[in-house]
């Protein structure tokens, strides 16, 4: 196997399982001769991949000699680059033309997206770029509520920089390090990884290590006790510091979240749930559990830690294909002929970088204070429950609940009675003592009061915006009682509006799970989207009242379309019932095709319905006829 290193020292894994133990291991030193001719395909990719045949009425996107599905990734992918260009540039409006372009494409080509792994890939992503853009223009729809905003990924930071060459001084530190530390996975010292030794030695380099680093004494025992039980190397600790620095709510710019940057299609295969409510993605110990299964399915598939870590970066797939396109399973020949991503061929430098900073950081320069691990104790409410009103019955900060809890994505629980809530440790006792004293349903909305030594039934009520009666009634007090120091009194805040969400059917979604998702019945989801059946297509988007019931609102009937006959109507089917008519004023960003979508129906039939806009683009203001 090719490999071209400045130097390149291995440690054999027996016995090296524990980054902790107490004598540094042996070292053995391996010098690998360039190999005469590529080294052969492992067996997983000695076949080329089936792509499916161009399937019946397929039209060809191009003249182009090549597969159609290749043809269809390079067309799509091309949309989707323009509308991730187009975030990163804070146009949503914009990303959201280009990601609606690229489905339109996909359904337009004939090809179903789950018949090719990576098209069925590209198409989940798009959909998440979808979702984003609806959180980016949230105030265009003032019901809708916002999730709690995330912190920006490390990764995205250092991995696509450009970086001069590194100091050489710092190898012959590196090589000495390796001598002197124990590690169980291979850690090279060649030109990419000196690179970014260098760079993090910098003050700005240094100020993401040192972040990290200290970040990681939360959860470095918790992680290295999963990785144990996983059965993976413990050095792979350091893909969550060049992750996400160890932040649970890191948020890449693509949509990863938490510790492990996790895509959403990736976290569902492994367990991790999404909800209305929470993202397991951020829940550091589960993310973590299903993180080491991830790289111990990705070694069963490539025998080579390196390619483990290129492929958890870029996806399975494009390794794959990038060892059948040059005939080396070798992530630094691979590196060297270009032939994965440029946030990919970094990605594995960094990784090795960040493992010999953080095994010996002194010697680098960077001095780390390791935060302590939250002692916690956990109840399970059995119902949702607002943070606040948690914050209220057992006096614990509100942001230090949410920093224990960091998979809540709207400060409320979900209702499932399974789900635990972390606590600052001592704290479970005041939670059980005092929460009942609000009822059940009013967990969401309300809050309690302790009171403080002379203090006014007026002057709480002005507090919380409530009427002295309202703080009677709710706490069975006489009027014009004197309430005693430490008094723990209701709250009888006004709960909240359902807030409007528009839920983009995903691949596998079922009428049953999405309102198990949204804590919504059935019948509600139909209801609220007009649906007769048991069935919903993907693709197409559901508002769903989270939260509540929606106020009752008159539907408007429209008038029949100038040149639409009486005739015609009779000619649409026997005894046909009168199709309900809605008024859809287009707002920025839209297209006929996203309108089809949202009101399941499609773009013929929104242009029939509506001749006025015949031969134009749409336009913010425009009023649409939807029939039903």
């Amino acid at each position: 196997m090719k490999r071209r290193f400045t130097t390149c020292l291995v440690l054999p894994a027996v016995g090296l399982l524990f980054a902790g133990c107490e004598e540094p291991a042996k070292t053995q030193v391996q010098v690998h001769a360039p190999a005469p001719r590529p080294a052969p395909l492992p067996e997983f990719v000695s076949q080329p991949i089936p792509f499916p045949k161009r399937p019946v009425g397929f039209v060809s996107l191009s003249r182009d000699a090549r597969p159609g599905v290749d043809i269809l990734l390079e067309k799509v992918g091309a949309s989707f680059d323009a509308g991730q260009n187009a975030l990163k540039a804070g146009d949503p409006a914009t990303a959201r033309k280009a990601f609606d372009r690229a489905v339109e494409l996909i359904l337009a080509s004939g090809f179903q997206a789950e018949s090719d792994p990576q098209l069925s890939e590209l198409f989940d992503r798009i959909g998440e770029g979808i979702e984003t853009c609806q959180r980016i223009s949230a105030t265009e729809n003032a019901e809708e509520e916002a999730e709690e905003p995330g912190e920006p990924a490390p990764i995205d930071e250092i991995a696509d920089l450009t970086l001069p060459p590194g100091d050489p001084r710092l190898a012959l530190k590196a090589e000495r390090e390796l001598f002197n530390v124990p590690h169980d996975l291979p850690l090279a010292v060649n030109d990419s990884v000196l690179q970014y030794l260098s760079f993090f030695t910098t003050s700005r380099g240094r100020a993401i290590v040192e972040r990290g680093l200290s970040r990681a004494g939360k959860y470095n025992e918790m992680i290295r006790r999963v990785l144990k039980e996983e059965g993976v190397p413990q050095d792979l600790i350091y893909l969550a510091q060049a992750e996400s620095a160890f932040q649970p709510q890191a948020v890449s710019r693509a949509g990863a979240r938490g510790i492990w940057q996790f895509m959403p299609y990736r976290g569902g295969e492994y367990d991790l749930e999404r909800s209305y409510w929470m993202d397991e993605r951020s829940d550091p110990e589960k993310a973590t559990h299903a993180a080491a299964k991830h790289m111990r399915d990705l070694y069963a598939m490539f025998g080579d830690w390196y390619l483990v870590m290129a492929a958890y970066n870029s996806g399975p797939l494009n390794v794959v294909k990038a060892i059948e396109h040059t005939g080396y399973a070798d992530f630094w020949e691979l590196q060297k002929r270009n032939a994965l991503p440029k946030q990919t061929r970094n990605y594995v430098p960094i990784i090795i970088a960040l493992a010999l900073v953080a095994k010996d950081p002194a010697l680098y320069g960077i001095h780390v204070e390791l935060e302590k691990p939250a002692k916690v104790d956990t109840v399970r409410p059995g119902h949702r429950i607002s943070l606040r009103l948690v914050a209220d019955a057992t006096g614990a900060d509100l942001d230090e609940l949410r920093d224990l809890n960091p998979e809540l994505l709207r400060n409320v629980t979900p209702a499932d009675p399974q789900y635990e809530l972390k606590l600052p440790a001592g704290l479970a006792q005041k939670f059980h003592e005092n929460v009942p004293h609000v009822p059940e349903e009013k967990w969401t909305s309300w809050r309690l009061h302790t009171v403080d030594d002379g203090e006014a039934l007026a002057e709480i009520a002005r507090r919380y915006r409530v009427t002295v009666s309202a703080l009677e009634s709710a706490n069975h007090l006489d009027p014009h009682a004197n309430l005693p120091a430490g008094f723990l009194l209701c709250i009888p805040m006004a709960p909240e509006t359902p807030r409007l969400v528009r839920y983009r059917v995903q691949r596998g979604d079922t009428l049953e799970g999405i309102a198990s998702r949204f804590d919504v019945t059935v019948s509600d989801l139909k209801r609220w989207n007009h649906i007769a059946g048991g069935h919903v297509s993907r693709g197409a988007r559901l508002r769903i009242y989270a939260g509540g019931q929606p106020p009752e609102a008159p539907r408007a009937k429209a008038k029949p379309a100038p040149n639409e006959s009486a005739g015609a109507k009779e000619d649409s089917g026997e005894n046909a019932e009168k199709s309900e008519a809605i008024r859809h004023v287009v707002k920025k960003g839209e297209t006929l095709y996203s309108i089809a979508r949202e009101y399941g129906t499609t773009v013929s039939a929104l242009q029939r319905s509506n001749p006025h806009i015949a031969g134009r683009p749409l336009e913010a203001g425009d009023v649409l006829t939807i029939q039903r």
